[in-house]
């Protein structure tokens, strides 16, 4: 009479003789059941984590959803909900002062954008191309105004202005911008660096040698093929400073002269007094801006965006 465990051993050696080692294998790899390492999206599916993902999204979109609908109420008080109306829009953008400010804006950020991305490619460039005594405290000095508090940074452009460099207080338009436009552009360009940096990372070196190979000179080498590389970058990096100074309120609220007034300025001063819906409806027009033009920044640093370009 054979032990129990002879019973498996010589089963195995039945089906090796009539199947073969190869289809024995195979038959016991497919009925062995597979435990499946869940991915991260099938965490998604699980009940606890949907709250908290839905808890988290009211926490953050619930404040602005709250004030775009109330930019409809046809009610000069936020309390109660009285029904819906477009009147609010209408008179935020027939406000002479309002349009005043956020052409102001709109000069300004057009203004810091342009010297924003030339003073960013140039710095990344720079900072990608060469190796240069103090090029860690240069990269550095480029990150402060990315890291440190707005409040210093408003506080340090009030101080400058005040005392290094006065600024005329009589000037014509634009020139009476200058201020804002400076202290706008320090802490602007060091965001079109960094994206510009990035797109650097992809650069295949040896198209500007082939391009040297050719005849080209170290400037038609960067017009022709660097600068093409860095058009999405470019553009990113644009929309992003343009986004950038077109909201800032605290540096702009320090090196504002008197006279001069931009969009959220002057929203601030209209929520001093109450908060009605025609501040709502001018605060929706800057958030739909503002998100229209951090999607198309967006779009231009996607991935494949910029292998496409």
């Amino acid at each position: 009479m054979s032990a129990p465990g002879d019973d498996g051993v010589l089963a195995a050696e039945i089906a090796d003789a009539q199947f073969g080692p190869a289809e024995v294998s195979a038959a016991v790899a497919t009925a062995r059941p597979r435990r499946n390492t869940p991915g991260p999206l099938d965490y998604l599916r699980r009940w606890p984590l949907q709250l908290w993902l839905v808890i988290v999204g009211l926490f953050l979109y619930l404040p602005l959803i709250t004030l775009m609908a109330f930019s409809f109420n046809d009610s000069k008080r936020n309390i109660v909900w009285r029904g819906f109306t477009t009147d609010w829009y209408v008179k935020a953008l027939t406000d002479s002062s309002l349009l005043e400010a956020f052409g102001n804006s709109l000069s300004i950020a057009a203004l810091s954008t342009i010297a924003s991305v030339i003073l960013g490619a140039l710095a990344a460039v720079a900072l990608w191309r060469f190796d240069f005594r103090g090029k860690t405290a240069f990269e550095g000095a480029m990150a402060m105004p990315i890291v440190i508090p707005e409040i210093c940074m408003g506080v340090a452009m009030l101080v400058f202005f005040a005392r290094i460099m006065p600024w005329p207080q009589d000037l014509v338009w634009p020139f009476n911008l200058g201020p804002i436009v400076i202290a706008h552009i320090s802490f602007s360009f060091p965001f079109v660096a960094v994206v510009v940096r990035a797109r650097l990372a992809s650069f295949d070196r040896s198209q500007e040698e082939a391009a040297r190979d050719l005849g080209a000179t170290d400037a038609q080498a960067f017009r022709d093929v660097l600068i093409p590389h860095l058009k999405p970058s470019l553009i990113a990096g644009a929309l992003l400073a343009f986004t950038l100074s077109l909201d800032d309120f605290v540096i702009t609220f320090f090196t504002a002269g008197p006279d001069t007034i931009t969009f959220p300025v002057k929203v601030y001063s209209m929520v001093r007094f109450s908060v009605t819906p025609e501040v709502n409806a001018a605060s929706t027009l800057l958030i739909v801006l503002t998100v229209l033009l951090t999607v198309v920044a967006l779009r231009f640093q996607n991935p494949k965006e910029v292998a496409g370009a």
